[in-house]
């Protein structure tokens, strides 16, 4: 059988390495790999070169993968086999799908490029080479980097699971504006990894070579096992002036960035459209739960906000916005805790109240910005359920008043659908992926939009001087972006002038700026690792991607048009966008041809059951109706539907105590507040499931009534983690690492994630188990406090003090307790316990302000 060796790498504005093999000991051996990144005024051209030979006796296959950002664009493919090239050719989709469609018909694969996950996308390609052949690869592909919260960010998961006789990671910057900070990280950096690191700074210029020898690379001088194998990560941000930004000029073309800082804040009046329709019901409204008492705490006092929640019916919480003092914060995070899923999915009826709120809303500040977030997990199923429908009524609804957000949770949503309807309305479209950190996931894109610091901005230029301009107007500009504008100068200028306007929160504001076009041009000359018309290209890359998101939202015509447009720009400088398809000829006898396609997030979703066709023709037209007409009017009678929650969330006490153990039963809303009998038993064996492989136990402390240790058990991998008030460590046959509770960590074995949150958390997870949380309290007694996410994974075999409630729970009459009832009767393992609702501390939040009501338990070990 013929044995197969896999390379793979991932650069997202970041470069992750990764290689496998299966063939005994390398008999496919990669004896050179090197990343080279030159980041040139954010745009960043990566070229990756893998130089593999056999070592085998008789013919083998290598497969070559390449994890690259979706917002990237290749350009250059080639193979060279005992030096015969084989390059890839970039077409017209069209004509290279022809070409496809012939190699198909003879039996031939093809395919190279799939979306991997959030943010990445794979190039693959696979070749069989002959006994002590060579192979070399190289792939090079560009991207600008976009600027977030502050900074620009390079992350290298380095994973070459071989030694690598030349290894070599190089990142050349250069920045005219000059270098503000430089920083770079890494998991698995020992004493002897580190001397293979090097970093050269100057004010305008930074080299960071990474480049471990063989023996540098190795766990043991007698194994042949690598250290490499984590996290590289590389930041930066240039210095900025109080000016109309930076202009920087190369051969007839511009880049002009502005992102002014130190600028006082918009106050926010934001509206949360969540779905708590029954798909959402489990982890996901658990982590939108987690998410938004956190996004509460981040709220500033001059901010107002409301919530509208729906399902087959839409709730207002107010009818108006409410100021975000800590009273309303507070109330809001009480009725956050009690959100719970069930019912269909009115998408239309919700987003409608919204923007009627905002329209109604009276007594909000005179210079303030107005946005609307909307958190959905699937399609429209009740109500009106066209979406070209739906997006006719929001966009007539909003009309360039406020700004639309939406963030599609897990798969099953339409992203094409929720894209169209931002961009439509001056936001952006994100998919929050259903992993444990969905929750951070929700709070990262809220951190992003927090900060409006600009609105209404045109960046202004001499019409008869410039052309081919790309976007120079923006709704909103938010703290730690930038703002990027590119043309050409269509005739000789001595002097570019730059008009800039916009509205801050104290006053309108004009700012003017005049660029040198020699003096600039200058700057450029005589940068040996510079690619000289990075310019040109970067414009090009920025028109395309701007085409392309403007022909999501146009009519059908307009649409043609712009992706004609495109599709002239990205076969003239060779760029595989979704309108351009390489083809890749391999050197087999019968000459088979592979294609590499740009995939679109849509294509990353998993196939509806619910129905297609017009329901989800995004461009114009009129899309059949797929609803009755009673329905119809009820969609013009919104009030009808609407309830609101105004004096029906009940003012919570303050909790004064944490519980020992919290967790929320499978399938319910109900949270269980377990208190365990220290003084019999200060040890106790918590939960086991052995279909998990997983067995968590604790202690109690001495003069406490908390837990101040667990150990947590696996069987596959066979690892241990002893987490303690003190410290962690993770425990891996002979090995073991220590992580301080002093700093923010990850390690990582075999799938089993350690994640460790400076002084708040540590969270350890594996594919299809369930995910364990701890979180570290140190007042008024530093303990600690465990629950679990996933819950649905355990199954039917979980047992322990706190496992036998996650399989064998019910509450009498097999029904869930009133929630306004005080005692209820709970029966566990055979035992019938009595129940009470009280209000405690919850350890799972930073904020020990946010009570949680749970039904309390106490119980023996």
């Amino acid at each position: 059988m013929e044995k197969r060796m896999l390379l793979s790498l991932m650069v997202f504005s970041s470069v992750v390495i990764l290689a496998d093999t299966i063939a005994p000991q390398h008999a496919i051996e990669i004896y050179s790999l090197h990343v080279d990144c030159k980041v040139t005024s954010r745009f960043a051209h990566t070229v990756i070169t893998s130089k593999i030979v056999n070592r085998a006796n008789e013919s083998r296959e290598a497969t070559f993968e390449v994890e690259l950002p979706k917002t990237s664009f290749i350009t250059n493919f080639s193979m060279s086999i005992d030096g015969k090239v084989y390059p890839g050719i970039i077409k017209e989709k069209a004509s290279a799908q022809k070409e496809y469609d012939t190699a198909v018909s003879r039996g031939q694969s093809a395919g190279l490029v799939k979306i991997t996950g959030r943010k990445l996308e794979q190039f693959h390609v696979s070749v069989s080479i002959a006994a002590a052949s060579k192979v070399t690869f190289e792939l090079t592909y560009e991207e600008l980097l976009k600027r977030q919260l502050g900074k620009f960010k390079l992350l290298m998961k380095v994973q070459p699971k071989q030694l690598v006789k030349h290894f070599q990671i190089d990142v050349h910057i250069f920045e005219p504006q000059g270098i503000r900070f430089l920083e770079t990280d890494s998991t698995f950096m020992t004493n002897e990894l580190s001397e293979a690191l090097t970093k050269v700074q100057s004010e305008t210029k930074a080299h960071i070579l990474f480049k471990p020898t063989v023996d540098q690379q190795k766990i043991n001088p007698e194994l042949d096992g690598t250290l490499l194998n984590g996290d590289f990560v590389v930041c930066y941000d240039v210095k900025r002036g109080a000016t109309a930004g930076d202009i920087q000029i190369v051969n007839g073309y511009f880049v002009h960035y502005f992102a002014p800082h130190e600028m006082p804040v918009f106050p926010k009046n934001v509206i949360f459209v969540i779905d708590r329709s029954g798909s959402m019901a489990g982890r996901k409204i658990e982590q939108t739960r987690d998410a938004l008492l956190k996004i509460l705490q981040d709220l500033r006092p001059e901010d107002h906000f409301s919530f509208i929640t729906f399902s087959s019916k839409v709730a207002e919480w107010e009818s108006s916005l409410l100021q975000a003092t800590a009273e309303n914060v507070e109330i809001a995070a009480s009725l956050v805790q009690t959100l719970s899923a069930a019912g269909g999915t009115d998408i239309n009826g919700a987003l409608l109240t919204a923007v009627s709120v905002l329209d109604k809303a009276e007594r909000l500040p005179d210079r303030s910005v107005s946005m609307i977030i909307l958190l959905t997990d699937g399609q429209p199923t009740f109500g009106e359920v066209n979406v070209g429908v739906i997006q006719e009524n929001v966009q007539k609804a909003i009309n360039g008043k406020y700004a639309l957000f939406c963030l599609g949770f897990g798969f099953d949503v339409s992203y094409k659908f929720l894209e169209k309807m931002a961009l439509s309305n001056g936001g952006i479209a994100r998919r929050i992926y259903e992993n444990a950190d969905a929750a951070l996931q929700l709070q990262g894109f809220y951190q992003e939009v927090a900060t409006p610091i600009l609105m209404k901005i045109e960046m202004q230029y001499p019409e008869n001087a410039v052309e081919g301009l790309t976007k120079n107007n923006f709704k909103l500009f938010f703290e730690g972006s930038e703002i990027i504008v590119s043309g050409k100068l269509s005739n000789e200028l001595d002097l570019l002038p730059v008009e800039i306007k916009a509205q801050s929160h104290a006053s309108d504001l004009t700012l003017k700026e005049e660029a040198k076009v020699k003096e600039k041009e200058q700057i450029f000359q005589n940068q040996t690792y510079i690619f000289g018309n990075f310019i040109e290209r970067l414009w090009a890359y920025l028109t395309i991607q701007q085409l392309l998101e403007k022909s999501i939202s146009a009519q059908e015509e307009d649409q043609k048009t712009l992706e004609a447009q495109a599709l002239e720009l990205s076969l003239r400088y060779s760029f595989v966008t979704p309108l351009t398809s390489m083809v890749v000829t391999k050197p087999d006898d019968n000459q088979q041809a592979e294609l590499a396609n740009k995939p679109s997030e849509a294509d990353n979703e998993k196939p509806s059951g619910f129905p297609v066709g017009d329901a989800y023709r995004l461009r114009s037209g009129t899309p059949a109706r797929l609803r009755s007409e009673p329905q119809t009017g009820r969609n013009k009678k919104l009030s009808s539907v609407v309830y609101r929650l105004r004096g029906k969330v009940r003012a919570q006490p303050l909790a004064n105590e944490y519980p020992q153990l919290l967790l929320q039963l499978p399938k319910q809303n109900d949270m269980i507040c377990l208190n365990t009998d220290g003084k019999a038993q200060p040890s106790a064996h918590l939960l086991s499931d052995v279909e998990q492989g997983l067995t968590v136990t604790g202690k109690l402390g001495d003069g406490t009534n908390h837990f101040v240790q667990f150990e947590i058990t696996y069987v596959n991998p066979p690892a241990r983690i002893h987490i303690s008030t003190d410290e962690i460590v993770l425990s891996y046959g002979n090995n073991s690492t220590q992580l301080p509770w002093t700093e923010s960590a990850t390690s990582t074995i075999q799938g089993l994630k350690v994640s460790v949150e400076k002084e708040r958390s540590v969270t350890a997870s594996l594919s299809d188990t369930v995910t364990v949380k701890i979180s570290f309290i140190k007042l008024p007694d530093r303990f600690l406090g465990l629950y679990f996410l996933d819950t649905d994974r355990f199954s039917d075999k979980v047992s322990g003090v706190l496992g036998q409630f996650y399989s064998k729970a019910q509450f009498e009459n097999n029904s869930n307790i009133n929630q306004r009832a005080d005692e209820g009767l709970l029966h566990v393992s055979g035992s019938e316990h009595k129940v009470t609702r009280q209000y405690k501390k919850d350890y799972r939040l930073e904020s020990s302000s946010d009570p949680v009501s749970c039904w309390a338990i106490d119980l023996a070990p």
